[in-house]
């Protein structure tokens, strides 16, 4: 076979693209001949593209807890771009649950710049109120004053977050401030009366607090708090939000604040399994025999939490084996066991209210020191008449 038909073959075949392709039933006008054959090439047709119809974007949008811009542009079909414009955003802006954006519309043109705007003078102090999109650089320089000079007036720092309605305080421009005497301090208001926390109730949180924060406020510990309120460490709170409180944890002698919430824990959850006494008094003497009845974050290996369960053996991921009240429901087992019949709970024992405190926890730990629950047991059961 001549090299140049040959050629021409292998050019003809090697158009085709290494995808699916519609052929019509005609060959080409040409047949190209391979010796004494009469090969026809199919005609490829390409596919139509298909296209999939994003939601019909609205005129505005409620941020909901876990939103990005980005994904809410996704969801109606829109660029990124568009929706920071209309809303006068920045990539760096943050937005929060509750907030409205603007979705449709003409993006807020940057209004056309006063003729020749003098630079700002230099502002006496007072306060603002934050807007959408506002920066903590953009109210300075609006009020003629510095970025670090707004942040410590407020107790900010860079990675601090504004939201819109949060009123800051302006001082005045530095250059002003030798010609301009201070205003007076208004004075210190009268510190509020604390809590009463022995019966628990609601706080909302303003901007700046933290969990660990409100429940020191409050006489209660974070765990406490976290569980009240279905959250975990990663949680993101936020200005506005309301959380319960729990009431203070009882006095229990030998167990700290700490020791006696996550008790508190343990019970309640074992109450509402409808756990007895006995079960109850166990898993009490399992997790101070494990982690002295406090969530650590280390253990033997990859133990980890109040029962020291391990993500390697199935308890759940690392995470998981950290979240107090899903870590006891575990324990427990059972029809609502949060690991299914991944792993064997106190529940799932046959016959265990008929075995001794320590055979009991050592049937759902298999520790390699099964006789040291028993030196738990009369503390559980004191712990547990206590909290009641």
């Amino acid at each position: 076979m001549p090299v140049a038909v040959a050629g021409s073959i292998a050019l003809t075949l090697s158009a085709v693209p290494a995808h699916a392709a519609t052929t019509d039933a005609a060959p080409l006008s040409v047949p190209r001949t391979f010796g004494a054959t009469a090969v026809s090439v199919p005609r490829v047709t390409a596919l139509p593209a298909v296209r999939v119809a994003a939601q019909t974007a609205p005129a505005t949008y409620t941020v909901q807890r876990g939103d990005t811009v980005s994904r809410i542009a996704a969801q109606f079909g829109l660029r990124t771009d568009d929706v920071l414009a209309l809303n006068g955003l920045h990539r760096s802006s943050t937005i929060y649950p509750g907030q409205v954006l603007t979705l449709t519309g003409t993006a807020a043109a940057a209004p056309a710049p006063a003729p020749a705007a003098p630079a700002p003078a230099p502002s006496a102090g007072g306060t603002y109120t934050v807007q959408a999109g506002d920066t903590i650089s953009a109210i300075a320089r609006r009020h003629g004053t510095t970025t670090n000079a707004v942040l410590a007036a407020n107790g900010l720092g860079w990675s601090s977050i504004i939201y819109p309605g949060q009123i800051i305080t302006v001082p005045g421009a530095a250059g002003a401030a030798a010609s301009t005497p201070a205003p007076a301090p208004a004075p210190a208001p009268a510190p509020a009366p604390a809590p009463d926390v022995s019966a628990g109730g609601s706080h909302t949180i303003a901007a700046g607090e933290t969990i660990s924060a409100i429940a020191q406020r409050y006489g209660v510990t974070a765990n406490a708090v976290l569980s009240a309120n279905g959250l975990g460490w990663s949680s993101i709170i936020y200005p506005g939000q309301t959380i319960k409180i729990p009431g203070s944890a009882p006095s229990i002698p030998g167990l700290t604040a700490e020791q006696t919430a996550n008790a508190q824990l343990i019970v309640r959850i074992g109450r509402d399994l409808g756990v007895s006494s006995h079960g109850i008094a166990i898993a009490l003497g399992t997790a101070m025999q494990e982690s002295s009845l406090r969530n650590v974050t280390y253990g033997d290996r990859d133990s980890l939490g109040l029962f020291q369960q391990r993500p390697s053996y199935g308890w759940g991921t690392a995470a998981e084996v950290q979240d107090a009240e899903r870590a006891t429901r575990v324990f427990f087992g059972g029809p609502g066991d949060p690991n299914g019949a991944r792993t064997r709970g106190l529940l799932d024992i046959q016959g265990w209210e008929g075995l001794s405190f320590t055979q009991a926890a050592q049937a759902v730990q298999i520790s390699a020191y099964p006789d040291a629950y028993a030196k738990w047991e009369a503390s559980a059961h004191s712990w547990l008449a206590a909290i009641g």
